[in-house]
């Protein structure tokens, strides 16, 4: 297993400064973004799909640095019940297949996404997740048979054409649809083997999940891991809970926030749980996502870097 680094953490920096700055930290494997939820900072994705040039461009700048790119991200909402945002999204996603298969890249990651509801006029997605209001109990299941079951059943079988090396990972994310182990299992049945996990243990922390379970019920599903740990506040959580709506995040009154790695979890947890992934068969990135709003970017990459060699050498 090694350590890499999803290059949106360092957007404030350009192309080559990033490269460089990852050099400096022996983190060799690099995973860039191009979704409509990335900043985009460092990929064209136009330009890269138009003009051979820029791809040999950026092949170059990697051998340069002595660093592969091994992930191209495409997060964003495919499902959004706004046309217009949904198709970019769903461009960028086909978009980022087909870079990743122009540049012999296995892995390209992604969410589900989230439809709206079951009206004309929605503008963003609905979580369908409030099963205890009677108005919104069949909601869920409408959304999967009528808008997610199609959409993947029908990417999986584009992508296995268009671009047969190339993994589609979802983030179980809360927020769009296919979130947990039971919506994943769901979807699997109704996709091909190109659809699989991009394993990411912050975001089942918060909500009491552990995540060791989901490599025992789909261990043979993740083809990639992000780094990024998840700090919760007992003392806070038994008044609001984990479900917060507060808004833009404040580190000191929230219940929970992402974190660097080692800053939510003991060492020793994640050595378990890397070790537990290891068996499922994994083997690959552990790409570090910076989100930890008490750290600049360089500090929480370089303490998650810290934190994950430390548990990759108990291994």
């Amino acid at each position: 297993m090694r350590v890499g680094l999803f290059t949106d953490g360092l957007a404030h920096l350009g192309r080559s400064q990033a490269f460089a700055w990852c050099a400096e930290r022996d983190i060799e494997d690099l995973e860039m973004g191009v979704g409509t939820w990335s900043p985009r900072p460092h990929l064209e994705l136009s330009r890269l799909l138009a003009e051979r040039s820029e791809r040999d461009r950026l092949a170059g700048e990697l051998r340069e640095h002595g660093q592969r790119l091994v992930c191209v991200n495409a997060a964003g909402n495919p499902l959004h019940p706004a046309y217009a945002a949904r198709a970019e999204a769903q461009a960028a996603l086909r978009g980022a297949i087909e870079l990743a298969d122009f540049l012999g890249v296995g892995t390209v990651v992604t969410m589900s996404g989230c439809p709206g509801g079951r009206g004309t006029s929605d503008s963003t997605g609905v979580f369908a997740v409030s099963w205890t209001c009677c108005d919104d109990e069949p909601l869920w299941e409408w959304q999967f048979r009528r808008h997610v079951a199609p959409y993947w059943r029908e990417l999986s079988a584009w992508a296995a054409t268009a671009a047969p090396g190339v993994r589609i990972c979802l983030e179980l994310h809360p927020g769009v649809t296919v979130f947990g182990a039971d919506s994943f299992a769901r979807l699997r049945a109704e996709v091909g083997p190109n659809i699989g996990i991009n394993l990411d243990p912050s975001h089942f922390w918060w909500q009491g999940v552990d995540p060791a379970a989901i490599i025992e019920q789909h261990g043979d599903a993740i083809g990639f891991a992000h780094g990024k740990d998840t700090r919760l506040y007992p003392e806070r959580i038994r008044v609001h809970g984990v479900l917060d709506a507060r808004y833009p995040i404040d580190p000191d009154t929230a219940s929970w926030h992402f974190t660097a790695v080692g800053g939510g979890r003991p060492v020793a947890e994640w050595a378990t749980l890397l070790s537990a992934l290891r068996a499922s068969g994994y083997d690959g990135v552990v790409s570090i996502e910076h989100e930890d709003p008490t750290l600049s970017p360089e500090a929480s990459i370089e303490a998650s870097a810290t934190a994950l060699r430390e548990a990759l050498a108990w291994q």
